[in-house]
């Protein structure tokens, strides 16, 4: 009988610690898809200053080819 009750315990802790695994786990795949949408967030951030940057080039040149 008390082996019986030794082992219930066990698998009631051992289901414990599975469960604090599987929260980890769930919580890193979060953390690294949060990185990556954040990542492509930036890609996007810099494409857009990159295209404001050669519009504001464009918009000078023609500005100084007007001068003349």
């Amino acid at each position: 009988m008390r082996s019986i009750i030794i082992l219930a315990a066990a698998a009631t802790l051992s289901a414990c610690g599975l469960d604090t695994a599987s929260s980890a786990a769930t919580a890193a795949a979060l953390k690294k898809q949060e990185l990556e949408q954040g990542k492509k967030t930036m890609d996007q951030a810099q494409q857009k200053i990159g295209q404001s940057m050669e519009q504001l080039q464009q918009s000078q040149q023609s500005r100084e080819d007007a001068a003349k």
